[in-house]
């Protein structure tokens, strides 16, 4: 008869050997590749020793082609929870040394069941991607694997936050997942993300394109905008989610975490000098945040996307926030499709976890162009007026410079939900800007004097009088407050403290229609 000691050995021995993956020599090749297995990757990501493994001994049931003879300890991927600065998450790891990480029955029933406890329990979920897609063997079985995943990614969205990193190929029907999560992640040259990769595009469309220039990270981070953040190297990414989760509640019913506060008595000189007051001149809209946030750190997302627009996570007084920013930079600041795709889903998914939006405004306008009323701007644009006036969050807007025309109401205008808008004394808030409008207003005007352009140069010092201020606004209470841009950041920090006992509901609904 057996001791217990000799079932203790037999589990120890059949946990080594699904620890090992698919052995050695393809873990050495794992290393080759530039790339480390599944496990480092969790050790890097989780608070060190936290690590807590769950079903690591499921099997796959395939007989067809051979499979009935063949191992895939693990199935392929590592599942289980543990703990980021102390809190708790849920993680899957594909371990490409394992039938090159392919997803079948097995392997997607593991991810399921960590998705489901990360939905009971109230924690996010994340998932380390390498994988050669869905393991052909099983046939249909392994489609019906991702339709489940797929599943809860769409259901558990705006319940925990979903974070995908990608840290290999990921192909076909697999990047579906990674695409309705909240962020993808993405290391430059060793990840890959595509529908059909290059050999069927070349086979189809006669187009040869190399698997980097086809779905690397520099272009899902800027053409596509697929990608929300890349780094060089592993650790590095892996480093760069545990501190994006610092800024996110656990859960759609917690608050975010809150962190010691910088103590300053919020004011800034060098703000004042950050701003030109010609409206012509441009200027880098992220020193101005970095004055506002607490410690200067920002963390943007999608920063090579859209740059035009600007959107990332900073504290102001240890609590934290969602920032939204025209970049004059770029475009001038307009809104064109991309930012405005962007810069929705960036509201929605601070909405959907409790974390106020400030937004800071310079804007002319949406994008003039052919290009962009073919490609659908106006049912782009109306994403932005959707999703500002969805949110229920917190919502603070300064207005730094110029509130123009339709932008001005879409950049969360009280008149879409704004709990408080402040603006600069050098503001100019009105419906076009005084050369456009003077051009329309007194049209006849300067074409029938003797002196038109005497004539236009008048006119617009009118308008810019009497419509190019923040006065105009603020009489009508459009603009709570005109303030120094020196108190910018005091002001932020007492609104945010008034607002934080925030209650605000829309109508019963089973959920809006958001103009895709």
């Amino acid at each position: 008869m057996s001791t217990m000691y000799e079932k203790i050995n037999e589990l120890m021995d059949k946990k080594y050997k699904v620890e090992l993956g698919g052995g050695d020599d393809r873990i050495e090749a794992q290393h080759n590749r530039g790339k480390l297995t599944a496990r480092e990757r969790i050790d890097l990501l989780l608070d060190e020793g936290t690590f807590v493994e769950l079903n690591p001994f499921i099997q796959h049931r395939a007989t067809n082609f051979g499979m009935d003879k063949i191992e895939a300890p693990g199935e392929g991927v590592v599942t289980g929870y543990g703990k980021i600065h102390g809190r708790i998450v849920y993680v899957f790891s594909q371990d490409f040394t394992v039938f090159g990480g392919a997803l079948g029955e097995a392997h997607a029933l593991k991810i399921s069941r960590i998705m489901d406890l990360a939905a009971k329990n109230g924690a996010p979920i994340i998932g380390l991607n390498d994988s050669g897609g869905a393991r052909i063997q099983e046939g249909v079985e392994a489609l019906d694997g991702y339709g489940h995943i797929f599943y809860r990614n769409a259901i558990y969205s705006g319940v925990v936050p979903q974070i995908s990193v990608i840290l290999g190929p990921c192909a076909g029907g697999a990047v579906y997942s990674p695409a309705i999560t909240d962020f993808v992640f993405m290391v430059e040259k060793t990840s890959q993300m595509f529908i059909t990769g290059p050999k069927v595009i070349e086979t189809v469309t006669g187009e040869k394109i190399t698997s980097e220039n086809l779905g690397g990270a520099s272009v899902h981070s800027s053409v596509s905008g697929v990608a929300h953040f890349t780094a060089e190297s592993e650790p590095e990414i892996l480093n760069d989610v545990r501190k994006l989760i610092s800024f996110l509640p656990q859960n759609q019913s917690e608050q975010p975490p809150v962190v010691e506060a910088e103590q300053d008595n919020g004011w800034s000189d060098e703000i004042i000098d950050l701003v030109p007051i010609q409206g012509t001149k441009v200027y880098d809209v992220c020193k101005v945040i970095e004055q506002v946030v607490d410690h200067g750190e920002f963390m943007q997302v999608q920063k090579n996307f859209a740059k035009n627009i600007v959107v990332g996570f900073g504290r102001i007084d240890g609590h934290s926030v969602g920032i939204v920013a025209n970049q004059p930079k770029v475009m001038a600041g307009g809104l064109d499709i991309n930012s405005s795709d962007k810069l929705s889903r960036f509201i929605r998914f601070c909405d959907s976890f409790n974390i106020p939006l400030i937004t800071f405004e310079d804007v002319t306008g949406f994008f003039p162009g052919i290009n962009q009323e073919h490609g659908g701007i106006i049912r782009h644009g109306a994403k932005i007026l959707y999703a500002y006036s969805e949110a229920t969050v917190p919502k603070i807007t300064v207005i730094l410079r110029k509130a123009f025309g339709g932008a001005y109401v879409a950049l969360n205008s009280k008149s879409i939900g704004a709990d408080m808008v402040y603006a600069w004394p050098n503001s100019e808030v009105a419906v076009m800007g005084p050369e456009g409008a003077a051009n329309i207003i007194f049209a006849k005007e300067i074409e029938q004097n003797e002196d038109p352009a005497a004539t236009r140069a008048q006119k617009i010092a009118e308008y810019r009088e009497t419509f190019a201020n923040p006065y105009q606004a603020a009489s009508r209470g459009m603009v709570d407050d005109v303030i120094d841009p020196r108190e910018t950041r005091k002001k932020l920090k007492e609104s945010l403290e008034m607002l934080r006992t925030k209650k605000e509901t829309r109508p019963a609904k089973k959920h809006g229609n958001i103009p895709l």
